[in-house]
């Protein structure tokens, strides 16, 4: 089975990920690929590490659903609340890689992105789409809201502690450090060379807008309704990566070993989550360019504390690895198709 993949922002980082990991996919024929500002170019001249002549068009939501099986849609937020309900309505699967639909109470993304929501009776229909918590319900979906970078990684490094009941739910604190591409690939001041380069900063300290996205993810997967966490978020001079530690207050003592046998078992099976040996921590370069998730561990009894590092490529299993991940179990597919790249070291 062969199917038609239409990208929908192919021009920016996302879509461009998106464009690499599906030029390789057994299953899929790459079909319209969108761009507003490189409208009428070829993949080659607007992206040359591509060697496509298939000319970037621009945006239509009906020409994007009738030329395909599955629209992905790289568009920034408040974009893809129409274009989604359009296409939805050609009976055409769509997977949102913005943030449109992945709450799932209408007031709290107009308080969280400061935007109206115009598609509110799609938020019911739409499927969150972590794969690790959420497989059964993204079989055979049609809509797809993929997670955003940060909670990713987050929700799959705290949800198995949560679960076991070995810590506090109500006092998670995550420090999470992301590379430049997080932000996007549009010119802004803040993100000049020189304004990044040699240089470390926090932003948007308890007012990140993933944070009621990492609690509800974090609920899905756990089953304890009393999630509350304190995000703080960082951005460091590095092109790909988040590397987060979550920190946890235990309610009781554990040592490390008995922390990663029950990491091991909550993640026995998952083709796309490696949780490291005792000793051994993540590094964002074990999983650059891949679609893995690496959790380490280290139970700290003298403070009451368990560790737990994740790291994940933010362009990969932060967003289009998971994507092309969504679609394989969407069409049933080899949930692995396409995806089985190990890490660029350096």
């Amino acid at each position: 089975m062969k199917i038609k993949a239409s990208i929908a922002g192919a021009t920016g980082y996302s879509g461009i990920e998106l464009i690499r990991i599906l030029s390789a996919h057994p299953n899929v024929e790459l079909a319209l690929l969108t761009s507003e500002s490189y409208a009428g170019l070829t993949v080659k001249k607007a992206l040359p590490f591509f060697n496509s002549d298939k000319i970037l068009v621009p945006f239509e939501p009906g020409k994007a659903a009738a030329a395909s099986d599955v629209v992905f849609l790289c568009l920034p937020h408040t974009k893809s609340m129409s274009a989604a309900a359009k296409i939805l309505k050609t009976g055409k699967k769509v997977i949102d890689l913005s943030a449109d639909f992945r709450l799932k109470d209408k007031k709290v993304y107009e308080h969280w992105y400061s935007a109206k929501h115009t598609q509110p009776a799609l938020l019911r229909k739409c499927v969150y789409g972590l794969p690790e918590i959420n497989r059964n319900a993204i079989k055979g979906s049609s809509f797809v809201a993929n997670p955003g970078c940060y909670p990713t990684g987050i929700i799959l490094g705290a949800f198995p502690a949560v679960k076991a009941k070995l810590v506090d739910a109500s006092l998670i604190t995550v420090n999470s450090i992301s590379g430049v591409s997080g932000a996007g690939r549009k010119a802004k001041v803040e993100l000049q060379f020189s304004e990044i380069d040699e240089n470390l900063k926090a932003y948007k300290l308890a007012s990140h807008q993933h944070t009621p996205e990492i609690e509800m993810g974090i609920i899905m997967g756990s089953g304890n309704p009393g999630v509350k966490v304190s995000f703080n978020p960082h951005l460091a001079p590095v092109n790909r990566g988040i590397l987060s530690t979550i920190s946890f207050i235990l309610k009781k003592k554990l040592n490390t070993a008995e922390a990663v046998s029950i990491y091991k078992a909550a993640f026995s099976g998952e083709k796309f989550v490696r949780v490291l040996p005792e000793g051994q921590l993540p590094e964002t370069r074990y999983v650059t360019g891949s679609n893995y998730c690496d959790i380490g561990l280290k139970a700290d009894n003298s403070t009451g504390r368990l560790l737990v590092v994740s790291a994940i490529d933010n362009l990969v299993k932060g967003a289009s690895g998971q994507a092309v991940q969504n679609m394989n179990l969407m069409f049933g597919f080899e949930e692995q198709a396409a995806l089985e790249n190990i890490g660029l070291m350096a």
